[in-house]
């Protein structure tokens, strides 16, 4: 009798332990975190001193609450003055990815000017349907850099912003390179930011271009964040990777402190496999001089 009882106990609290662990990763990957975080620089112009900025990444095609309405009350209560979003906006699985692009669009558009590149999966649509996600994202007043770069002014001071098409784009595009090169002709030696998807080509690669912060996603923040680690794998099947979630210095001397912000992302992909002690995330980055 006592034995039955002991292996009824043990199946009674297996049970218990699996429907708490199944509400946790409900909660875990649908309810948004919002985090913030400070980029301190001396060569930032005193105009943009206190800008507040607001990166979103890798959703894809995910929606938090009924029309996303969880999602753009987060970004909201953030009171950015600029949005970036780098990419992975939609997944390569995402039914009707046009449609979902210009209602994120329009919805970011409408809290603060924002700011889009593409990531690895709007390629997986082709080049066709990634040419009616810019045209629907920029009719819905989204900036849209495809290699590109533009000013942004700010209590009467200016910086650059450039963005890159992620490397599974165009077999012709333009290199980071020859945009940097662009960016220096065009304005000398100014403070900018780039925003390029993949977190894993910054180090050695894009940390070289001279900006002085980058934004980037991809890596889902290492999918499941254990303890002392920087994930357990990322979208690259990286076991143990680095450069996945916060800030990082290059680790490359050609570098001169060249910087990374690498967001973890909203989305899922695989959908079937969820994130474990890495919620869903709005980053919030405040400029600093310093």
């Amino acid at each position: 009798m006592a034995r039955q009882r002991k292996k009824h106990h043990f199946w009674r609290n297996l049970l218990i332990l699996l429907v708490l662990f199944g509400i946790y990763l409900y909660w875990g990957n649908r309810s948004i975190e919002t985090d913030e975080a400070t980029f301190t620089s001396g060569a930032l112009p005193a105009g943009f001193d206190g800008c507040r900025i607001v990166q979103l990444s890798d959703l894809h095609g995910k929606y938090f609450g009924k029309g996303n309405e969880r999602l753009y009350s987060a970004v909201k209560a953030a009171q950015p003055e600029y949005i970036f979003v780098t990419g992975d906006l939609v997944d390569r699985k995402t039914e009707n990815p046009t449609v979902y692009a210009g209602e994120v669009g329009a919805a970011l558009s409408a809290i603060a000017p924002t700011y889009y590149v593409t990531g690895n999966h709007e390629w997986g649509h082709g080049t066709k349907v990634v040419e009616e996600i810019k045209r629907t994202l920029r009719e819905s007043g989204v900036t849209v850099l495809s290699n590109e770069f533009v000013p942004l002014t700010r209590n009467g001071d200016s910086i650059v912003l450039a963005g890159i098409d992620d490397p599974n784009g165009y077999a012709d595009q333009e290199t980071p390179q020859q945009l940097a090169q662009e960016v220096y002709a065009k304005y000398g030696d100014p403070f900018w930011l780039l925003l390029a998807h993949r977190n894993n080509n910054f180090n050695g690669y894009y940390c070289r271009l001279g900006a002085d912060l980058t934004f980037s996603g991809h890596a889902h923040g290492g999918i499941w964040r254990l303890p002392f680690t920087d994930g357990l794998v990322d979208t690259t099947l990286t076991l143990f990777p680095s450069f996945t979630s916060g800030f990082y210095h290059c680790t490359d001397e050609n570098c001169e402190g060249a910087m990374v912000f690498v967001n973890r992302g909203l989305g899922n992909s695989p959908r079937v496999i969820p994130r474990i002690l890495n919620r869903p995330q709005v980053a919030v980055i405040t400029l600093e001089r310093g």
